[in-house]
């Protein structure tokens, strides 16, 4: 029964004959087959059936009312997960929520559920139509006229009055995210809607400027008067976005995707109740540890670049040295986590063919970022310190810039292709291009590109597809006009941003084989450096094992063979992509993996071929055998999928290099805090810290990754008391 249910699952069979299976072909193949009608009702409780009692209440092209009603009355709590997982909470209409209340009136829990589930219909009805008045409100508005508002309301309301401007990284709040998504959510709503093309030229959006920006910094009785009220309108629709996003996340998503509560229906209200704390904890936890990874990273470039030739260079003007050398460090901090986790090459290809150096492309967006940084928002919070209001800081910062020769220090930044690759050709000066070079600056640039109207054709037809949030390509192409948006770039997490870039929008990159290959060799010279013998990409014998697939690693040391399958992917934000993770990829790197032990369990006792690769010469001596997911992302570590451990290969390599005290901004640079200790204090504290005091291990190391050892919550300082 389960391999009948894992194949569907598993969208298999793919073909019949040379004919394409569709999903809705598979999915009535399956529904109405006698095999499923025949499966007791109770089996449905098993997490793999109650799966597939998911994904037919996801769909809807196939009618089994029968069967759905027959399920309740034995295993309603199977039905209710099902629900609960399938997303209904956000379907009202769809045909299987109409099944449900055909069926409630013979089963008490399902009437129960339909309630809560009308509840949380009215709510989603009463936020969408708040969004929908505001967006009445603003139809005139073009995508320009938009970005303007937008920009507008960014200097009011989420640009830090700080002069030491913190990233997104580096500790702004959650709100500001929520308003940056639910503003990335409304450009995204007018691209698709507007009538007014965004095929522009740089003359094109003087109008806009003169109508909807100018008056608003260059207040006169010649000008126009201040749109106020569309400023106060985008300004409610952002809250009414915010509101809509925050109720499908926090309390959709949550009632769908988080089993650690469920919601409880007080006559017309909902309360939440928590039911398994340490599932809550897990989501959180996982958030609090890609923090850690940040300043991880950071610390290993800043190591790096200490011991580099560029720390004794001066880079750029002195008056930008420290803003420049703190961007190639990040720069640098990204890259190595690119090429270490993700395995990206030196070299990347753009969505245009070009090929762009992956450190040069890093640190034109870090310089971007300290560019805006310090000629916009540092300004900005100066002048708004001098003048007590937003607008006339606004109003200061461009007049600044005009008067200076007529740079551009507008909410919002524009130019021609030309000109824009003239301002970055500086930032692509080296050994071989003393001036730097125009080509390479051109290739940078499309590699940050976003093109808005490709992306407004494609939303207009309705095709489905991803599409780059502002931070992942934050270069708005549109047509001849580049637009940047100062109060994002200057603020956002340029690592998110380069990971998503290559690692979700570019997933189906022809390089994505080859960086998976790379990830897997880079792994594999660690666990040599620690004395394991290494096997890669081994392909059990077909005979034997004709579904096995190839082994991506198999290490080998002191009688323990760990044998892993590894996954790259990107960076996820929502409990529903987590869950949705889980549940395809992981679930079904679970089987992979359990097929593969038994392969190399097998040809280890009767083969010696594999054995002699791995340095095991007693074949007869006992072999203790471990079998990972090791993947990218750190969502559902430490989880078992067929009875084996997911683990973040990011936690993998911190057990193996031993340095698990840099997730623990050892010296306060991050946090800010400098403790004032010697730098041989802070080393020998450094050494306490170490995993193997005793000397490494293999049995060692097990423990560590299964007792999760590397996030132990202990900082520098501490061990120095």
């Amino acid at each position: 029964m389960e391999v009948v249910v894992e194949a569907y699952l598993d969208g298999k069979p793919s073909n019949r004959g040379k004919k394409k299976i569709t999903q809705p072909e598979r999915d009535a193949a399956f529904w109405s087959s006698g095999f499923v009608n025949d499966v007791p009702a109770e089996l449905w409780r098993s997490d793999i059936l109650t799966l597939a009692l998911t994904r037919y209440l996801r769909q809807e092209r196939v009618a089994n009312v029968k069967l759905l009603g027959r399920i309740a009355l034995l295993a309603p709590d199977a039905v209710s997960r099902a629900v609960r997982h399938s997303g209904l909470v956000l379907l009202p209409h769809s045909p299987r929520r109409a099944e449900l209340d055909q069926i409630a009136g013979s089963t008490p829990e399902i009437a129960e559920l339909c309630r809560v589930l009308d509840i949380f219909d009215q709510a989603h009805r009463e936020r969408i139509a708040a969004v929908n008045k505001w967006k009445a409100s603003l139809t005139e508005l073009s995508p320009v006229d938009l970005l303007i508002y937008a920009s507008l309301y960014a200097f009011e309301h989420l640009v830090p009055r700080r002069l030491d401007i913190p990233t997104l990284a580096e500790g702004a709040d959650s709100w500001m995210q929520e308003a940056w998504d639910a503003i990335n959510d409304l450009l995204i709503w007018k691209l698709k809607t507007s009538e007014a093309s965004v095929n522009l030229k740089e003359a094109d959006i003087g109008p806009s400027l003169a109508k909807h920006l100018s008056p608003f910094l260059f207040p006169s009785p010649s000008t126009q008067v201040p749109r106020h009220d569309l400023l106060a309108a985008f300004g409610t629709l952002v809250d009414a976005q915010i509101e809509l996003n925050s109720f499908i996340t926090q309390s959709a998503d949550a009632f769908s995707y988080d089993d650690g509560i469920q919601f409880v229906r007080r006559e017309e209200r909902l309360e939440i109740e928590e039911v398994d704390p340490t599932a809550r904890a897990a989501w959180r936890r996982n958030g609090l540890r890609l923090a850690r990874l940040h300043g991880y990273w950071f610390y290993r470039a800043m190591d790096e670049f200490v011991s580099s030739a560029m720390a004794t260079q001066l880079i750029g003007r002195p008056e930008n040295h420290e803003a420049n050398r703190l961007a190639y460090i990040q720069a640098m901090r990204t890259q190595l986590r690119l090429t270490e986790v993700y395995g990206v090459d030196e070299m990347v290809i753009t969505d245009s063919g070009a090929r762009v150096n992956l450190f040069q492309a890093l640190l034109s967006l870090e310089l971007m970022s300290a560019f805006f940084q310090r000629d916009f928002l540092q300004t900005f919070a100066q002048n708004l310190k001098e003048s007590g209001h937003w607008v006339a800081a606004l109003g200061r910062l461009a007049l600044d810039g005009l008067v200076n020769g007529n740079q551009n220090r507008f909410p919002l930044t524009w130019s021609d292709r030309e000109a824009k690759i003239a301002n970055i050709v500086g930032w692509t000066v080296n050994a071989n291009s003393p001036q730097g070079n125009p080509l390479i600056a051109a290739v940078i640039l499309d590699f940050w590109t976003s093109d808005w109207v490709a992306l407004s054709e494609r939303l207009s037809k309705g095709e489905s597809g991803l599409h780059p949030e502002l931070i992942e390509r934050p270069i708005l192409k549109l047509g001849q006009l580049l637009v940047q948006l100062p109060w994002l770039v200057g603020l956002q997490n340029n690592s998110t941003a380069a990971i998503n870039n290559l690692r979700r929008l570019g997933a189906r990159r022809g390089e994505a084989g080859g960086e998976t290959r790379r990830i897997e060799e880079r792994l594999g010279r660690l666990f040599e450096v620690r004395g394991f013998k290494v096997v890669l990409n081994w392909h059990p014998p077909m005979e034997n094992h004709p579904k096995a697939g190839e082994v991506d690693l198999i290490c080998a040391r002191d009688g323990i063979v760990l044998v892993m399958e590894v996954k790259s992917t990107f960076l996820r934000r929502s409990q529903r992509d987590a869950w949705l993770h889980a549940t395809t990829t992981l679930r079904k790197a679970g089987q992979q993996v359990s097929r593969k032990v038994s392969a190399v369990r097998r040809a280890l006792s009767e083969e010696v071929g594999l054995a002699s690769s791995l340095g095991i010469d007693n074949l007869a001596a006992p072999l203790t055998m471990h079998g990972w997911i090791v993947d990218t992302s750190i969502e559902h570590d430490h989880q078992r999928f067929s009875g084996f451990l997911k683990v973040s290969l990011e936690e993998v390599l911190i057990a193996l290099r031993d340095d698990r005290h840099l997730l623990n901004d050892p010296d306060g640079i991050i946090s800010g805090r400098h403790p004032d200790i010697e730098s041989e204090k802070v080393n020998d504290a450094r050494q306490q810290l170490t995993l193997y005091p005793e000397g490494f291990s293999a049995v060692r190391f097990i423990e560590v990754i299964e007792n999760e050892s590397v996030w132990d919550e202990k900082v520098i300082t501490q061990a120095v008391d």
